[in-house]
């Protein structure tokens, strides 16, 4: 990808490719199912048959061997029709599968990356609870050893695809007494495992996408379950963030780039005081306010992604560029798309108020990124650190 965002001629048949599918199967679908409060059960096996799912496996699983530059790009364009069903994909296949495929055994990738890939299955990551949130190393899941065998108890919380999923990986202190050094990362199959309960959380906002209470009470797993070794927990899900927040900027890019584009069609047919509402300045400004933002955060999320497929080992965490430049991506757009969802709806006026407009469902799922995958003020906090390292020299 160049530096003026020119895509590849095969990065642009990506892009056509996932939003003539959207435009045409998933975008029918999205008012009843917004409505409804349900995910369309089958697109998953959709994206499968698109070749989409596991954009950055390796082709031996069923992936399409590419970058986080083409998975920001699927991502974003998902979410040009449902902000709520990218971030869903990418909780699956990002947060989840791709998390899971960095520190798992070649044979625990054989039987689990295929299932991902096909659509079979549907994943969901476990990091909050209740109690933990921005303070993650603060979780008290325990997983206690029982013979050959893993006994957890605790819970997860605001898990996206868990009501949907059939598989997880989660964390949780092996050693308590070691605080951070004694988190390890565990996967498990739903409908094989006893003592777990997942309850649906009710949202106003990112319907259709999943989310769940995940309650362990004295559930087994075998010594196979545990993914990269004891106490190795926050080096998996630290390196894991920094994917996460850059791929799922452009869930709320691709809500930004609908909410540009339905609100200077709507601008342009809306007529008031004999003349399209298009023509006033107040409604200019607007447009070109929320233009200027998208094509920004564009330039930061894109920078990051490239970036990330420079690195060898294409992880981030404390004391890494990549950390600064993911929560700088996520940061930004996700403070954009929340900014440019209320100036959508301003310029729709009551219509952008009524449910039937797919306005209302893009300004409505822009909140969340706000929040999720790292607050705001965790992501600045982030830049700060990483600004004020000793060995920071430039790269800006």
């Amino acid at each position: 990808m160049a530096l003026d965002f020119t895509f590849t001629e095969e990065q642009i048949m990506l892009e056509d490719q996932v939003y003539r599918w959207a435009s045409t199967w998933l975008e029918p679908q999205m008012e009843h199912m917004y409505e409804e409060d349900k995910m369309p059960p089958e697109i998953f096996k959709e994206l499968g048959n698109l070749g989409v799912n596991g954009i950055v496996f390796p082709e031996k699983y069923g992936g399409a061997a590419l970058g986080y530059v083409e998975t920001l790009l699927v991502y974003e364009t998902i979410a040009r029709v449902s902000n709520a069903l990218s971030m869903t994909v990418g909780a699956s296949q990002t947060l989840c599968f791709d998390n899971f495929r960095r520190n798992a055994t070649e044979a625990q990738r054989e039987y689990v990356l295929p299932k991902a890939c096909s659509g079979e299955w549907i994943g969901c990551l476990g990091i909050t609870e209740p109690n933990a949130g921005s303070d993650a190393m603060s979780m008290s899941t325990k997983a206690e050893k029982k013979g050959d065998k893993w006994v957890i108890n605790g819970a997860k919380t605001f898990i996206t695809n868990a009501p949907v999923a059939q598989f997880m990986t989660f964390y949780a202190k092996t050693d308590p007494a070691a605080g951070p050094k004694g988190i390890s990362a565990f996967c498990f199959e739903f409908d094989k495992v006893k003592g777990c309960r997942v309850d649906k959380i009710k949202k106003w906002g990112m319907r259709t996408s999943p989310t769940g209470l995940v309650t362990f009470e004295d559930m087994e797993l075998p010594e196979e379950n545990l993914i990269g070794g004891l106490n190795k927990g926050v080096a998996i899900l630290t390196s894991g963030l920094c994917t996460e927040r850059i791929t799922l900027s452009g869930c709320t890019l691709g809500g930004q780039r609908a909410c540009l584009e339905i609100s200077l069609k709507y601008a342009k047919e809306r007529v008031q005081f004999g003349k399209p509402i298009a023509s006033f300045q107040m409604i200019q400004e607007k447009l070109a306010n929320m233009y200027c933002g998208y094509k920004a955060g564009k330039w930061l999320a894109y920078s990051a992604a490239a970036y990330c497929d420079t690195l060898e080992h294409k992880s981030g965490g404390k004391g890494t560029d990549l950390d600064r430049m993911a929560a700088a991506s996520l940061l930004y757009t996700g403070e954009m798309g929340t900014k440019i969802g209320l100036d959508a709806i301003q310029i729709h006026g009551g219509y952008g108020y009524c449910t039937e407009y797919a306005i209302s469902r893009h300004f409505l799922d822009q909140k969340l990124w706000e929040i999720g995958a790292g607050t705001s003020e965790i992501r600045r906090t982030i830049i700060a650190r990483e600004l004020m390292r000793d060995d920071f020299k430039s790269g800006l």
